[in-house]
């Protein structure tokens, strides 16, 4: 079945995606090309930045997508929202040549110019003949709302496909309120949305869980590592070679499960096949949880 999210969600997308405050990732050399117009910003050394509780809640990781950035960055400037506006032309195409280098988030990939191509031609960079626009602050408020649908339409399902198993009529009335459904903010991860079908404690779906948070919120449910083929109701995760849960889902019996990849708003929970399911994580090992039935 196909998923599409609502008019509501795509709203809200468009009013979180795009931080206030620009980013921009960079390497040593680019200070010194860049030297005449820094007074106005901060620059922060990488390590520093990582590590700075301003800069790691949930929606900024997600819409930088720091995981992806080059390790050889060595600073990062943040800036107001008006600053890129007031570069020259050919510092501006530098600097955001560097963002698609390095793999910062807030990068879409362009199928096609927009006829709206003046609003963002600063915007725009061409590497191996794909056409990017770099986002930032202050030229997305500058876009109108049919415009930032149709880049976000295209991106989010480059995220997730928006396909799901029909939901199952046996499943449980709190899977079903879910299933086949997107977020309307970031967070939920595939750990909070285990947790919570296993607890039916709708506020964790919302959560971001972290391994041991989850290791502790299913041993409290009565879960416990089981050796064997799952069945409904069993926890699978995918661990690493060092025993750290990578990924987890719950089985809704018949080989179907209910799942969530990646903890952003474009990721939707929905209903899997277990061979799709399995496909996507086998480089890791299997493991079962099931439930104490005497608890």
């Amino acid at each position: 079945m196909n998923m599409i999210p609502s008019n509501e969600h795509f709203k809200s997308w468009i009013n979180q995606y795009v931080p206030e405050k620009d980013l921009f990732f960079i390497k040593e050399e680019d200070l010194f090309i860049l030297e005449l117009y820094l007074t106005e910003v901060l620059i922060i050394p990488k390590n520093e930045f990582y590590e700075h509780s301003s800069y790691n809640y949930i929606q900024l990781v997600n819409s930088y997508e720091y995981w992806n950035i080059d390790d050889d960055i060595q600073f990062v400037i943040v800036a107001e929202p008006d600053w890129f506006n007031k570069l020259p032309n050919e510092k501006k195409k530098i600097l955001n040549a560097r963002q698609v280098d390095i793999n910062r988030g807030l990068v879409l990939p362009l199928p096609s110019l927009p006829e709206s191509i003046s609003l963002i031609e600063n915007h725009i960079v061409i590497k191996n003949d794909q056409v990017y626009i770099v986002l930032q602050s202050q030229m997305w408020t500058s876009l109108t709302e049919q415009l930032k649908a149709e880049f976000l339409k295209e991106y989010a399902q480059e995220w997730d496909s928006w396909d799901g198993c029909v939901v199952p009529p046996t499943a449980p009335i709190h899977i079903k309120n879910f299933a086949n459904t997107f977020p309307h903010s970031a967070g939920s991860n595939c750990l909070s949305a285990t947790l919570y079908a296993v607890t039916q404690q709708e506020w964790m779906i919302h959560e971001w869980v972290h391994q041991k948070t989850f290791e502790e919120g299913i041993k409290r449910a009565g879960y416990y590592i089981h050796d064997g083929a799952f069945q409904e109701t069993d926890i699978v995760a995918w661990v690493n070679a060092e025993g750290v849960i990578q990924h987890a889902s719950y089985c809704l019996g018949d080989n179907l499960f209910f799942n969530k990849n990646g903890q952003t708003f474009f990721n939707p929970w929905k209903i899997v096949e277990w061979s799709k399911l399995n496909e996507e994580w086998q480089r890791f090992t299997t493991r079962i949880y099931r439930r104490n039935k005497q608890l």
